[in-house]
């Protein structure tokens, strides 16, 4: 069996990181996306690499406010790793938008829908057309160096989507765009104990402050050291995926490997 990657989007930020960062450390195939300039992401992809196959690297066209472009991707990928030969060790969906609300009155509708379309609903429809490829309970695992040793499907949340851990309000749609995400991975992980067993499981990340588009505004008002770089949070996170065991299935991790609580 031949086990391989997934992250989207991966482009730009901490997913071409993570993109970068898995044709380093592992043997796998590894499956990109991106909306747009497939070539150029690919490029960026495996910029300054050295010793990596580049046959590895698949670069396919989702945007995740899209079925219909996952549903194709997904079709794509099932002819690049057919089922009875491979199956889907690591996914990492990563999609993810901020409108900064500060009150109720700054609220905007299309603002606060495109938000839950692209932070819950790109995800969820990921979800959707990508897990299939994830082992069942009948799959035999290959131990890969620089991967977990079970399948891991892991959804990119926030320490702000923790309603426990919520002392200041605001971020409307932010919050609670990833409280939904949360609860996404955990309704997927209990989905996964019955289809695979032990053989795979579902997690939300936190990456901490990271120096993206997404959180450009607010870079003067965190301390330099809090403010990571992608390639700094793409090293923390793997090292986090690599360290769960089957006691942390379900759960909200940061970038430190502490739970985040729901």
């Amino acid at each position: 069996m031949q086990p391989w990657a997934f992250v989207s989007p991966s482009s730009r930020g901490i997913g071409l990181e993570l993109a970068r960062r898995l044709l380093q450390t592992t043997k796998v195939p590894v499956v990109a996306t991106a909306r747009k300039d497939l070539e150029q992401t690919r490029e960026h992809a495996l910029q300054g690499l050295k010793d990596v196959n580049e046959d590895r690297l698949h670069v396919l066209k989702v945007d995740v406010l899209d079925e219909d472009s996952i549903q194709a991707a997904a079709s794509e990928a099932a002819n690049l790793f057919p089922k009875k030969e491979s199956y889907l060790h690591l996914s990492l969906c990563i999609p993810g938008l901020l409108f900064p609300e500060k009150s109720p009155a700054q609220i905007n509708y299309d603002d606060a829908l495109l938000t839950f379309r692209t932070n819950t609903l790109g995800p969820m429809m990921l979800l959707k057309h990508f897990s299939p490829f994830l082992p069942r309970k009948s799959t035999e695992l290959v131990k890969t160096e620089g991967l977990p040793d079970r399948a891991t499907w892991a959804t990119m949340s926030a320490r702000v989507g923790s309603i426990t851990d919520n002392g200041l309000g605001g971020w409307y749609s932010y919050r609670a765009s990833k409280a939904a995400v949360n609860q996404l991975a955990k309704s997927f992980d209990n989905y996964l104990r019955a289809s695979a067993g032990e053989k795979a499981m579902s997690i939300s990340m936190h990456p901490g402050t990271v120096k993206t588009g997404l959180s450009k505004d607010f870079w003067n008002n965190i301390k330099e050291e809090k403010l990571f770089s992608p390639e700094f949070a793409s090293e923390k996170l793997m090292e986090v995926i690599n360290s769960r065991t089957m006691n942390d299935r379900g759960k909200c991790w940061d970038w430190k490997g502490e739970e985040v609580p729901p």
